[in-house]
């Protein structure tokens, strides 16, 4: 648990290893600590003085030796809460930056772009793209993401309905026992069985058709075309209004 929360913070492996045996061992020399962690004592340097860097560890100086020792646990607390600061501090920053960014990226956008994601981190940056917009369009939702990447579309999801973008979902047959109710501004019609082979889905948004195929390998191939995101919601309508079942 404890290396799961040091990896969570941005610590390196070597930093684990280290700090998780100056917690088990207490103080102890760069001998002692090579002989705890295999780490090769050049490398032990480096790492001890970026764990000094974060305030994760200390050390003293007995007769020209140093021994080393991991500072007070709720300094990782502390840690956390400088981290958080950091960000907040950055996003302030970035947030002034973003008008022109979106400027000179418009300038040099073309009229018809494509793009291709992949895993999880790929369909994330789709979805984070999806809130720009005031609708998204959905034909052949599976509820992928959701069951897929839980606390990751719990955020999105509470963000989405924060900034008030409706979601009009042409969901897969199979999930109608499933879902009780709606989330807040979600239109939800069943397509018929015919529409449940593959677990692909696609979404449209602005001016932007994403396909994603949720099987083992995560994929999103996103085309940017203002005729074809419109071709595609007049096929959404007319699947929602002459072939999807409330």
């Amino acid at each position: 648990m404890l290396q799961k929360v040091l990896r969570n913070l941005g610590l390196s492996e070597g930093e684990i290893r280290i700090y998780s045996s100056l917690l088990n061992s207490g103080r102890s020399s760069i001998n002692q600590i090579h002989e705890k962690t295999g780490i090769e004592r050049r490398n032990i340097y480096d790492i001890l003085n970026k764990l000094i860097e974060r305030g994760l560890v200390s050390y003293i100086t007995e007769n020209r030796r140093r021994s080393f020792h991991i500072s007070h646990p709720t300094r990782i607390i502390g840690y956390i809460e400088e981290k958080k600061h950091n960000l907040d501090q950055l996003k302030g920053d970035v947030e002034k930056e973003i008008p022109l960014m979106i400027q000179k990226f418009d300038l040099k956008k073309q009229k018809i772009n494509a793009e291709i994601y992949r895993g999880d981190d790929g369909i994330k940056s789709v979805w984070e793209n999806m809130l720009n917009h005031k609708e998204i369009h959905w034909i052949g939702s599976g509820r992928y993401v959701p069951k897929i990447l839980p606390n990751f579309f719990i955020n999105w999801n509470k963000r989405r309905i924060k900034l008030k973008i409706k979601m009009f979902n042409l969901m897969r047959i199979e999930l109608k026992k499933e879902i009780k109710k709606p989330f807040m501004l979600e239109y939800i019609k069943y397509l018929p069985e015919e529409f449940s082979v593959n677990p692909i889905t696609v979404g449209i948004y602005g001016d932007k058709v994403a396909n994603f195929l949720l099987g083992e390998e995560f994929f999103a191939f996103v085309i940017e075309s203002k005729e074809l995101a419109e071709n595609y919601r007049a096929y959404h309508k007319y699947l929602w209004v002459n072939v999807a079942k409330a």
